[in-house]
């Protein structure tokens, strides 16, 4: 799943075993993530080749999120897992993961940037699914970044995701995740779906009910508003 939000029209956008999806397909060619009836990437598939071509194709530095993404990724321990939900191609966000020396995961419902994020960063795992249902590599997670998705999903769909981030981190994990900090209903500006803030006061007792808590909040060049927090030993 790839992202965008109301103020930026630009989307933004391992074990050592690879998850393939050329090797997995069903009988029309496609990968079991996607289904023509089900799309589950959130109307992404349908516009890949069109974010590939924007900013799923630029440098590695440059990009919005890049600087506070890598901010982060600095305060953990270099060689800790961290599984990044929605990732897209692996470009720029992903990508400065793996330049800071964790061990990186990624997890995206779009076929088309699952095989793009295997070009792109060979040898970091990545899996083919939904974050509402995905297995997540059957382990937890020292942290978990999730850079412009929730805001993707139905408000239902973020209340369980959230109860899922819980699941999936270590007692101590680190959660960074993305959201406009005002409640708002918007288009997205790639797909034309659908997009969902709650509002950071509603996040913050979301997350805190499953014992996560927000301990720094900021923006960045593009107004993504981001969630750092911590979930409870």
């Amino acid at each position: 799943m790839a992202k965008s939000n109301p103020s930026v029209l630009t989307p933004p956008a391992r074990s050592r075993t690879r998850w393939p999806i050329s090797s997995i397909v069903d009988a029309a060619g496609l990968a079991p993530c996607y289904h023509q009836q089900v799309d589950r990437s959130n109307g992404y598939e349908a516009v890949a080749n069109e974010f590939l071509a924007g900013r799923g194709s630029r440098a590695r530095t440059v990009g919005i999120g890049v600087k506070e993404v890598r901010k982060w990724a600095k305060t953990l321990p270099r060689g800790c897992s961290v599984i990044d939900l929605g990732c897209g191609p692996g470009i720029p966000i992903t990508a400065v993961l793996v330049e800071e020396g964790l061990q990186v995961f990624g997890l995206d419902a779009s076929p088309s940037f699952v095989a793009a994020f295997q070009r792109n960063l060979p040898g970091t795992p990545i899996a083919c699914e939904s974050v509402l249902d995905s297995r997540f590599f059957d382990r937890t997670f020292d942290a978990l970044l999730a850079w412009g998705l929730i805001f993707l999903l139905k408000a239902e769909e973020q209340h369980r995701l959230i109860q899922r981030f819980a699941q999936v981190l270590a007692p101590g994990g680190r959660l960074l995740i993305t959201s406009p900090a005002k409640p708002a209903v918007w288009n997205d500006a790639m797909t034309g779906l659908e997009s969902t803030s709650l509002g950071a006061t509603q996040y913050k007792e979301l997350l805190a009910a499953v014992g996560l808590s927000i301990v720094e909040e900021y923006e960045d060049e593009g107004e993504n508003h981001y969630f750092d927090g911590v979930k409870q030993k």
